[in-house]
């Protein structure tokens, strides 16, 4: 099984693909659209580097899958649907309280709360194959109600932004729906009980230090080193820790765009009659 890493700077997000070299099966996980918040554009660079890698090694893709619905990056997993029309989007199948929350956030009148808008909702221990991969779907909610790690051939996990790097620490868990003893349970009861050289690819990597970009750890080095949660963190400090935190931290930058897009799974809004698309933002006072 081989894995290629692509890092988006703007949004400190990383985009997987997952291969067998011999067979050509393969995944995507967590694909980035660019976004710019200032003139309200998008681009496919990111996309076109995952286009070219796949190409370039004659890759077959499955599925492309999401961790859970991002708020700090549009998905780009429609554009790559239309390239690889076989494919299938998936999602952990607790997506559908994030999109309650957030059509009434939006007041999306005719949105459908059901997941329809994903090709497949995957249950907790869900097993699904692409050709000789074998990924199995892990409930790891906190940072949102729906997020989901991907243990794949016994190897590695992908968690999404429940476990980042061992020296920067877990996800934040203030958004709607979030819970900082949920996170605590997800990666101590979950994913740490993983065998310890279980190879660990994280969703986001935000430099800490300075340093060069870093995505993969293991499940022995995280127990071991993880400043947030070590193996013998208790949950009561660890959850007095992230709330601490986590009410001091700004909302994400491109929190109001990328959800309304991702929870449509990463569909455009729907042209005007001017043929131009438009998000749509809240705009309420302060409390």
């Amino acid at each position: 099984m081989n894995v290629k890493a692509f890092f988006d700077p703007a949004t400190y997000t990383l985009t997987y693909i997952v291969h067998d070299e011999k067979t050509k099966d393969a995944i995507i996980i967590d694909p980035v659209l660019d976004y710019d918040p200032a003139s309200s554009t998008y681009s496919k660079e990111s996309i076109q580097l995952v286009v070219d890698y796949v190409a370039d090694h004659n890759l077959t893709i499955h599925y492309i899958l999401e961790t859970h619905a991002h708020a700090d990056h549009l998905t780009g997993s429609q554009f790559l649907k239309e390239i690889y029309p076989d494919s299938k989007i998936g999602i952990g199948k607790n997506i559908t309280a994030v999109q309650k929350t957030f059509k009434h956030v939006f007041n999306f009148k005719e949105f459908n709360e059901n997941g329809v808008q994903f090709d497949q909702l995957l249950d907790d221990k869900e097993v699904i194959t692409a050709g000789t991969l074998s990924i199995q779907t892990l409930n790891t909610p906190g940072h949102t109600p729906a997020c989901v790690s991907y243990y794949i051939n016994n190897e590695a996990v992908f968690t999404g932004d429940a476990l980042f790097m061992h020296d920067y620490g877990t996800g934040r868990c203030d958004f709607p729906g979030g819970d900082s003893g949920e996170l605590f349970e997800s990666i101590s009861n979950t994913l740490y009980q993983l065998p310890d050289e279980t190879k660990v690819f994280v969703g986001h990597d935000y430099l800490p230090g300075g340093r060069e970009v870093a995505y993969e750890s293991t499940i022995g080095i995280q127990k071991q080193k993880n400043p947030q949660l070590k193996g013998e963190t208790t949950k009561d400090d660890f959850v007095e820790m992230r709330d601490s935190r986590d009410k001091t931290l700004k909302a994400p930058r491109l929190l109001l765009q990328s959800l309304q897009i991702n929870i449509e799974a990463g569909k455009l809004p729907a042209k005007d009659d001017n043929g131009s698309r438009y998000l749509k933002i809240p705009f309420r006072a302060k409390s």
